[in-house]
């Protein structure tokens, strides 16, 4: 089973966090199973770049991004190479460590 190493963030995971992931299941679900409350403002519909996270191992071992996330990925804030939306990144049998970062736009709320 792979596991989801989270980087400390300061206000969702200030210590970070191992995690177990299911193959097949989304780094969003996954996140917020186990207490980690990353937005998902659009109800992780590819709506919003709210879930985006940064992956620094395992980018690879992903799901390839559709046409669709790529074009919410680039309204993301601190979008780097390795960015994924979390909630259309599916685990694949690879350890993962993400970063989330530091700010989110939510174009719900603003």
């Amino acid at each position: 089973m792979p596991q989801i190493i989270v980087l400390p963030h300061v206000e969702l995971c200030p210590n970070g966090a191992v995690i177990e992931a299911k193959s097949g299941d989304t780094i969003c679900d996954t996140l917020l199973d186990n207490g980690i409350e990353i937005e998902h403002a659009c109800e992780k519909s590819c709506a919003c770049t709210t879930c985006h996270v940064i992956l620094r191992k395992g980018f690879d071992s992903l799901n390839p991004a559709e046409e669709l996330e790529e074009d919410m990925l680039d309204k993301a804030w601190g979008l780097e190479p390795t960015s994924r939306l979390s909630c259309q990144a599916v685990v694949d049998d690879e350890d993962l460590i993400v970063e989330i970062p530091k700010y989110t736009i939510n174009m719900v709320k603003e």
